[in-house]
């Protein structure tokens, strides 16, 4: 690897709007400060967020690359070009850690093509921060993103993740649209084994953090309200 390309650093942000130095080390605000190169996902929100961490910094010598849906290959291929000539550029996400569920997963992947060193920096995950608080095993688990919307298939695949739980002890992880929380809880409490484990997590590491494990048959009795809330699922078949 060549020492004179620069580095492709993976900097985590917040999961909420709180203080950025109360969920993140301090050595993300050193390699920002250093930086003016970033691929990120939203530049209005990338811009607050290095303002936020790093009020000083100039904000007109930024050097910004949005990496969404609407990015072509063929420009998401230029964007590491400046680590060919020794420039340093840091991958942001939109919340928690780039490349985890995340589309910095690409651009990660592209340096290693490219012989550029990747650097994972510290910062808040919400896979793993619900995983560690929900009780679960955490020597083995699966994180499957989204579930099918039709209600048949949702249904199949998660009769499988239960089967999969109970055949392999495996905790299995999965995410919704903040908006259909409160329907993925009525799925899981109307499909699964009534003593099947389920742990809802969401607001991870702000003031309304709320993480709570129950069998599915408890969670009928529900009155917590995840409407609109991010949130993390899981679910165990002992």
């Amino acid at each position: 690897m060549s020492t004179n390309k620069g580095k492709l650093y993976l900097i985590p942000t917040r999961l909420g709007d709180n203080p950025p130095l109360e969920v993140l080390p301090i050595s993300i605000k050193k390699i920002v400060e250093e930086l003016d190169y970033y691929i990120v996902e939203n530049e209005k929100t990338a811009r607050r967020f290095i303002k936020r961490i790093s009020p000083n910094k100039s904000q007109p010598s930024l050097k910004l690359q949005v990496l969404n849906k609407y990015t072509t290959v063929e420009e998401r291929n230029t964007f590491l070009n400046p680590c060919l000539e020794g420039i340093s550029i840091g991958l942001v996400s939109e919340a928690g850690c780039p490349a985890i569920a995340d589309p910095g997963a690409d651009i990660a992947n592209l340096a290693h093509q490219m012989d550029i060193r990747v650097v994972p920096l510290v910062g808040p995950s919400s896979i793993l921060l619900a995983l560690m608080g929900s009780g679960m095993n955490g020597q083995s688990f699966t994180f499957n993103g989204y579930l099918p919307i039709d209600k048949s298939e949702r249904k199949s695949k998660l009769k499988t993740l239960e089967r999969l739980s109970a055949e392999h002890n495996q905790s299995q992880i999965f995410i919704e649209t903040p908006y259909r929380n409160m329907k993925m809880l009525e799925d899981l409490v109307s499909i699964l084994h009534p003593n099947t484990r389920i742990c809802v997590a969401c607001d991870l590491t702000l003031p309304t953090e709320y993480i709570k494990t129950k069998i599915a048959k408890e969670w009928k009795n529900n009155k917590e309200d995840f409407h609109k809330r991010p949130s993390i699922f899981i679910i165990h078949k002992d």
